[in-house]
């Protein structure tokens, strides 16, 4: 079981620059959630928790941690199951890969 740990995107001095449309493409997937809630809501938590149950069932886990926020999640992807789980709260929901 192998668990990846990356950013998928940064805050720069011209805003947020994002690799989230290379995330998963959506020909490939089985499944893409997208997550939406106020600040605090839980969406990190819920990712965390999808993560811990795949990992112990064997599967690889790529963990996306938010650039504001290292220990809190935007996005989750299961390679295997070919889903994704993604916070689509902006700065998030304002990238291709949700259009």
């Amino acid at each position: 079981m192998q668990q990846r740990e990356y950013f998928l995107g940064g805050n720069t001095a011209k805003g947020f620059f994002s690799y989230y449309d290379y995330l998963m493409r959506q020909e490939d997937a089985a499944n893409i959630y997208c997550i939406k809630g106020g600040p605090g809501t839980g969406k990190s938590s819920l990712m965390k928790s999808i993560a811990a149950e795949a990992q112990k069932k064997g599967l690889d886990t790529d963990l996306i941690h938010c650039s504001s926020d290292p220990d809190s999640l935007d996005g989750l992807i299961i390679p295997k199951l070919k889903t994704a789980f993604v916070d689509g709260t902006s700065p998030q929901a304002d990238v291709p890969f949700f259009s």
